[in-house]
Parts: structure tokens; C-alpha cells; sequence
């Protein structure tokens, strides 16, 4: 996913091929990962896991919005039609998902 994921630029252009930071759960805190990461000059917003060796600096602030987004989509899933994905069309599916944004924002 790391190789194929592209962020949109703010204004115009083409988008950049790779993000500034990426967070993570525990289960992605793997030397293989963080080594990967380093080298395309990707910022870990990964917390260690016990047995790894304590973290020089960890971006908290960072950590909670990630948290915030998924604490986001488990709400939405609780509609058992964006959870399942019944309808066959994306743009139904879409209308959907608007739908269940604007019912937990009111």
C-alpha cells in the first residue's frame, strides 16, 4: 500500500508520491517497517511494542488524530450498509456514506 499511495497536494499540481509521516498501530512497529520508512524519508507515528527497544521521541498529538479518524470509521460501520457494502454502485455507495456522515454530525 506504501508503494502505490499518493497524496493530493493542497493547490494545484501533481500529487507527491509519498506522505510526510504515517501512523500506525502497535501491530506495524516492525524493524522491517520503520527501516522501510527511513529510507523513503517517511516520518513513524508507530508506537514500540513492550519487547522492543523504549522510543527516542513519539509524536502523541499525531497518535491521537489517528485515533480520532478510527474512532470515526467504527461509528459509521455501525451502518450495516457502509459496513457490508451492499450496494453495487460506487456512487450509491457514496450517497450512503454522506448520509451517515450528516446523521452523526447532527
Amino acid at each position: 500500500m506504501l508503494e502505490s499511495g499518493a497524496v493530493k497536494r493542497r493547490g494545484r499540481g501533481r500529487p507527491r508520491l509519498r506522505p510526510q509521516r504515517v501512523a500506525g498501530d502497535k501491530g506495524y512497529s516492525s524493524r522491517t517497517v520503520r527501516r522501510y520508512l527511513r529510507r523513503r524519508g517517511i516520518g513513524a507515528v508507530i508506537p514500540r511494542r513492550a519487547d522492543e527497544p523504549p522510543q527516542r521521541a513519539f509524536d502523541r498529538a499525531a497518535y491521537r488524530e489517528r485515533n480520532r479518524i478510527e474512532r470515526l470509521i467504527n461509528r459509521l460501520k455501525q451502518n450495516r450498509a457502509i459496513a457490508t457494502r451492499y450496494d453495487k454502485l460506487a456512487v450509491a455507495y457514496h450517497a450512503m456514506l454522506t448520509f451517515a456522515c450528516i446523521l452523526i454530525w447532527l
